[in-house]
């Protein structure tokens, strides 16, 4: 996510009459979704590890994961981490890609920690910037990272411990190639994992519009995930990290009737997908700039708006981040009136 270059999807028709400007719209959370192809896995309510394992070093974007986090989370009413994580960072350049012993069993007591708090964990690979420009150059240690993150994690419950094998591809990796590149990682998968839910995303960092043209290996457990920080020009504004790239302006608020339009198409697109294949999709990330000069109130309105609408069709989400970026937590305690916002489905599954 947010500490990469992301780039925002494009502006999506608007499907509805909008709602005045300045006039919030409520959306009231259904029922999950039930898939009838591929896996369900029950997500709830969902936070972000954000910057914490997918920088180059823990630490280097803000505090290192501590073991009372989770318990944190969990009494705050999450049922779901997403554990993104920079494997590509900490294993050799070379065949057989040999993950650091020490960084995989860091990753393994984050998992196990936060599942000993009662929560099921998203586990990812994170920020391989590589596969953007060379993603062909790359594909075989891609596959051999998964063959060793499999194996680690092979005893690890499938009810509650899922794979995502590639957070939101981008640049050269698109639908032109990412089939392809996906399924020899996902066969080093099932070696050890053979029934274990993995979750995909589509091109261009998973946005909406993905959906339009993802095409999934041949496997019947597979999960769709979306990421979604519309309006761009709201959630990023004055995403400094963005450079080169334009930094949107401090000042943007949120809400007007051309938000709620964006958003409502956005819901039409992916309630119709979900109609179509009969397949689970869940928002792996939203969220919105913690700057200053934004006010709290916007992001309340922001992540309040965004979790109930998706719940709305029966899509769980989960929210970037917990401490260190775009944080829903700052010092000794939650944002007031963050996590309260929140809201997930009415079921889990």
């Amino acid at each position: 996510m947010v500490a990469a270059t992301p780039v925002p999807s494009p502006t999506p028709t608007p499907s509805q009459t909008p709602s005045p400007t300045a006039t919030p719209v409520s959306y009231t959370p259904a029922a999950a979704f039930r898939a009838t192809t591929g896996a369900t896995i029950p997500i709830g309510k969902c936070v972000n590890m954000g910057n914490h394992l997918e920088a180059p070093k823990e630490g280097d974007w803000g505090r290192a994961i501590v073991d009372a986090d989770f318990t944190l989370i969990k009494a705050a009413g999450f049922d779901t981490i997403r554990l993104p994580v920079r494997w590509s960072s900490h294993a050799l350049a070379t065949a057989p890609y040999t993950i650091d012993a020490a960084f995989l069993a860091r990753v393994r007591h984050v998992v196990d920690t936060a599942r000993a708090a009662g929560l099921n964990v998203m586990l990812n690979l994170h920020h391989y910037e590589e596969m953007a420009t060379a993603p062909a150059a790359h594909a075989e240690r891609f596959a051999g990272l998964w063959k060793q993150i499999a194996a680690a994690f092979a005893d690890a419950p499938e009810a509650s411990v899922w794979f995502e094998l590639m957070n939101e591809p981008n640049g050269a990796l698109n639908d032109s190639n990412l089939k392809a590149i996906l399924t020899p990682a996902l066969a080093a998968v099932r070696v050890t994992n053979p029934t274990r839910p993995v979750i995909i995303g589509g091109q261009n960092w998973s946005g909406v519009p993905s959906l339009a043209t993802l095409q999934l290996p041949d496997d019947p457990r597979l999960v769709v995930t979306i990421h979604t920080y519309d309006p761009f020009d709201f959630t990023h504004q004055n995403a400094t990290w963005l450079a080169p790239l334009p930094v949107p302006p401090l000042g943007r608020t949120f809400g007007s009737a051309a938000d709620y339009r964006g958003l409502d198409a956005n819901l039409a697109t992916v309630r119709a997908y979900m109609r179509t294949t009969g397949r689970q999709v869940f928002v792996g990330e939203y969220g919105a700039t913690d700057d200053p000069g934004v006010p709290l109130a916007q992001r309340i309105l922001y992540y309040g708006t965004i979790s109930s609408a998706y719940a709305s069709i029966g899509v769980q989400s989960c929210a970037w981040a917990y401490a260190n970026t775009f944080k829903l937590r700052d010092g000794g305690g939650w944002l007031p009136g963050m996590t309260e916002a929140i809201r997930t489905t009415t079921t889990l599954q």
